[in-house]
């Protein structure tokens, strides 16, 4: 079979309709495109060359867009110069795929920007620094300014491998990046080999405002379509400036002057062009901006100032006008849709009509152009192939007069028609009455949101969340979030948070959570069958989409996949080679004990026995789960024992605590003292410590066995620590001013005692140090010595000159160790038997009488209050 004899077979099938040119065989009420056959061209095929760098695809030009838009809107770009904006994207544009790494001279990078090398050095450079969004290290010239930059776009960086991150583009994607911005702000090159690169649409502007005229142009041909218009921003804008200048404003994130001048200015050098449309009967109507560049790179022809004969309505994509000029998510086809005519209300300072006209509602351009609307019935949905007296696409009930009104008011000129004057209340619209008709805005693309008794009211199209992680996991799923409605998106990010966070406690590597959530609403929705098979977004995301499906007990199963590994479930494994192995398990048994039995019946005893089993399990099971409950509520039953108890003891200690913090002083009767009060805490601790260096002097200068001997020694050295207090309670006295022991008796009695026990402490290590002194030379200290100083002579390595320097030092040494090792010993085991003695002799003695006691209680001088109360 010939190649055409093979295309028009093609075109023959009822599929793709006739073979003939003609459109006839197309359903009624539908117009759609018809595959063509194309002539063989004849002769060798023609090479294809690159692309214009201004032609862009679709689907690039979004990419684009998106990538800048992430740009411009991350944090530390708020307030920055459009010289540092520009920078940011030159140096992600210029980006290595393999290192990531930019470099780039400082004069370089002014030309890119249109900016001299010394604003650059001092201005941007030191403000991307600030900005924390590009890492700079600098070689130094000759003078000390910034010459070598070696620049990392941070976001960039941290986008690599990020599943639907706008930053995260390929290799080809980077190159092409650059290219268009060669195109529109390329400098201009003289190679070594001759070669010449061409200077871009704005090389030459250099200069004040310059890096904002380029931002500006590559904003305007991202945003542009293949003819060259850009889609204006909706809503009110500034009468005096014009829809164009709002939305360069708007793109820039700057005032409508600022825009207005900035399209001036690129329209001075024939890079855009404000078109005025012509109507039907000659008066000016909406201007278009266009980029003739983009349309020249496209092969179309930039649009002129030719007559227009129908208006041209808003985008019906934007659901917000006000952000309507940022990044638009897409493209409007080159035939523009039908709209009923609108009044342009004459008002003084209106440079544009579309100001304040109110289009009808658009629909879908999918037929052919009519010439005029004069030629139909005033039809928006005119000028497509029809059944009846009701065109194709039209809205419902639009062939009907209303009010009553006979069908030829219907057909008479848009712009003539009559609409309530100035002050007078509008006539309402039948169609806007009936029941469930909807809107304008409904048609145009918004989403409808339920609301309180059955009503609906209209809800903007809103992104991704704000939150990195949650926009990365539900990026695979944005179609369906842009169906859901406000309550149901803030329910859907809620439920991803919450599943990020349980990734996150199971992976090793929390941060690679977001990516494998992607990855599973990727499988899930291949599993689907894609976006256009889901009923119900919000319960496919919520219920089917998010869900962790384990295949076996351990909680890192995903549909049999390890979540922190990404292979095999190990586990899965193990569930299956179990049943397995009790399948053929019982099948042996069955051909054991049935051997006659046919296949069939065999798999029938063979399905029953498994089954059998299943129910076994399933019982097991919930009984293991019903004790596992049961185990559970002990458990709990025993912790809030256990805190109930630990409650009641701290209560316990707490009030026993209070009781003790109220008790008096055992020594001086001080009220609340909890048993002991300050200072006579002191006296304690000064008595112990005086006991103690008694026995310390003691035990080398006094006969253990002698009781009367002890006694004196403990006596004199009691002496001796009670002169060193008077002493140091005398200097005290002398530092004091009159009076202020009175003042404050109590505190001056703690301070009193706190001097005592303080002068006794010091003395203490001077009686150790002493007793430690004698007690190495006694004869059983010497005796140890002279075994350790003959031992260290006897060492191996100094038998042959024990009598040498270094024998002679090492012995003296060991010497004097054995020596202090005895003297502590002696020390510590005289004081342990004094200590005994004395113990015994403190149980053996009698309590003195109370006629002893209580004269020396009489003798204490009484506190202010014990005092006061006497008096009393």
């Amino acid at each position: 079979m010939s190649a055409g004899a093979a295309s028009a077979a093609t075109l023959d099938h009822p599929l793709w309709g006739s073979s003939d040119n003609s459109v006839d065989g197309a359903p009624a009420g539908r117009s759609r495109r018809w595959l063509r056959s194309v002539p063989t061209q004849a002769g060798p095929e023609p090479e294809r060359g690159p692309a214009p760098p201004l032609a862009l695809g679709r689907d690039a030009q979004g990419r684009f867009r998106g990538a800048v838009r992430a740009l411009l809107e991350a944090p530390g770009l708020e307030g920055a110069s459009d010289a540092v904006r520009l920078g940011v994207i030159v140096l992600a544009s210029r980006t290595p795929s393999e290192t990531g790494v930019v470099e780039i001279r400082t004069p370089e990078l002014g030309r890119w920007l249109g900016l001299s090398a010394s604003y650059v050095a001092s201005d941007v450079v030191p403000a991307l620094r600030r900005s924390g969004l590009v890492s700079i290290d600098t070689a130094e010239g000759e003078f000390g300014q910034d010459i070598g930059l070696e620049c990392r776009v941070l976001p960039v960086w941290d986008a690599y491998g990020v599943v639907g991150h706008p930053l995260a583009l390929e290799k080809k994607e980077f190159a092409t990046l650059l290219r268009l911005l060669e195109a529109v702000m390329a400098p201009g090159w003289a190679h070594k080999d001759g070669r010449v690169t061409p200077a871009g649409l704005l090389g030459s502007r250099v200069g004040r405002a310059a890096a904002t005229d380029r931002l500006a142009l590559l904003l305007l041909v991202l945003e542009a379509r293949e003819n060259g218009r850009v889609r204006q921003c909706g809503g009110t804008v500034d009468t005096k400036r014009g829809r164009a200048a709002a939305t360069v404003a708007r793109l820039l994130g700057c005032k409508a002057s600022t825009g207005e001048r900035i399209l001036e200015r690129l329209e001075d050098r024939d890079l855009v062009q404000r078109v005025r449309v012509e109507t039907v009967s000659g008066l000016e109507h909406r201007t278009r901006l266009i980029v003739p560049a983009v349309a020249a790179a496209h092969g179309k022809r930039a649009a002129a100032g030719a007559r227009e004969n129908r208006a041209t309505a808003p985008n019906p994509d934007f659901s917000e006008p006000d952000v309507a000029a940022g990044g638009s998510e897409a493209f409007e086809p080159d035939v523009e849709p039908q709209v009923s005519g609108v009044p342009v209300a004459d008002e003084a300072g209106v440079t544009e009509p579309d100001v304040t006209a109110a289009l009808h509602t658009d629909h879908s351009p999918v037929g052919t152009d009519v010439s005029s609307l004069a030629l139909s019935g005033c039809f928006s949905g005119e000028g497509r192939g029809g059944s009846g007296d009701l065109p194709d696409r039209a809205c419902e009930r639009e062939d009907q007069a209303a009010d009553g009104e006979d069908d030829a008011a219907a057909s008479g000129s848009p712009v003539a028609e009559v609409g309530p004057l100035r002050g007078e209340k509008p006539k309402e619209s039948p169609v806007d009455e009936r029941e469930g008709q909807q809107p304008a805005a409904v048609a145009a693309g918004t989403r409808p949101k339920a609301v309180g008794g059955g009503k609906t009211q209209q809800q903007g199209r809103v992104g991704l969340p704000k939150d990195l992680d949650v926009q990365v996991a539900l990026a695979p799923v944005a179609g369906l979030w842009e169906q859901l409605n406000g309550w149901q998106q803030q329910r859907v990010e809620e439920a991803a948070a919450a599943e990020l966070g349980r990734l996150a406690d199971l992976l090793m590597l929390p941060q690679t959570a977001p990516r494998l959530l992607a990855g599973r609403l990727t499988d899930r929705l291949e599993e689907t069958g894609g976006e256009a098979l889901v009923n119900s977004p919000f319960g496919w995301i919520t219920r089917k989409g998010l869900v962790r499906r384990p295949a076996c007990s351990d909680v890192r199963c995903d549909d049999g996949i390890r979540l922190d590994t990404g292979g095999e479930c190990d586990n899965c494994g193990n569930v299956i080679h179990i049943r397995r192995a009790r399948r053929a398990k019982i099948a042996a048994e069955i051909d054991r004990e049935l051997p006659g039995l046919g296949t069939g019946e065999r798999r029938q005893v063979l399905e029953d026995r498994l089954r059998e089993h299943a129910t076994a399990e399933a019982e097991d099971l919930v009984v293991r789960r019903e004790q596992a409950r049961a185990a559970q509520a002990r458990r709990d039953a025993a912790r809030t024992a256990a805190q109930e108890q630990a409650e009641r003891e701290r209560q316990a200690e707490a009030a026993a605590e209070a009781v003790r913090q109220a008790m008096p002083c055992e020594d001086c009767g001080q009220d609340r003292s909890a048993g002991l009060c300050e200072a006579c805490g002191y006296r304690r601790r000064t008595e112990a410590a005086i006991v103690e260096a008694g026995m310390v002097a003691a035990t080398w200068s006094a006969a253990l066995d002698d009781a009367a001997d002890v006694a004196a020694v403990t006596a004199h050295v009691r002496t001796t620590l009670e002169a060193d207090i008077e002493a140091t309670h005398q200097q005290f006295l002398e530092l004091m001013e009159p009076g202020d022991l009175e003042a404050n008796p109590i505190a001056a009695a703690s301070v009193l005692a706190f001097n005592a026990l303080q002068a006794v402490e010091q003395a203490l290590p001077e009686y150790r140090s002493s007793a430690l002194g004698r007690l190495g030379r006694t004869e059983e200290a010497e005796t140890e010595a002279r075994r350790a100083y003959k031992t260290e002579q006897n060492r191996r390595w100094f038998r042959k000159n024990p009598n040498g320097a270094d024998a002679v030092a090492a012995a003296t040494k060991a010497a004097d160790a054995a020596r202090e090792r005895v003297a502590e010993y002696l020390l510590a085991t005289r004081l342990e038997q004094l200590r005994t003695r004395m113990a015994n002799h403190t149980e053996s003695a009698a309590p003195a009488p109370w006629s002893a006691r209580l004269t020396e209680l009489a003798a204490r001088p009484l506190d202010r209050e014990t005092s006061g109360a006497v008096i009393a």
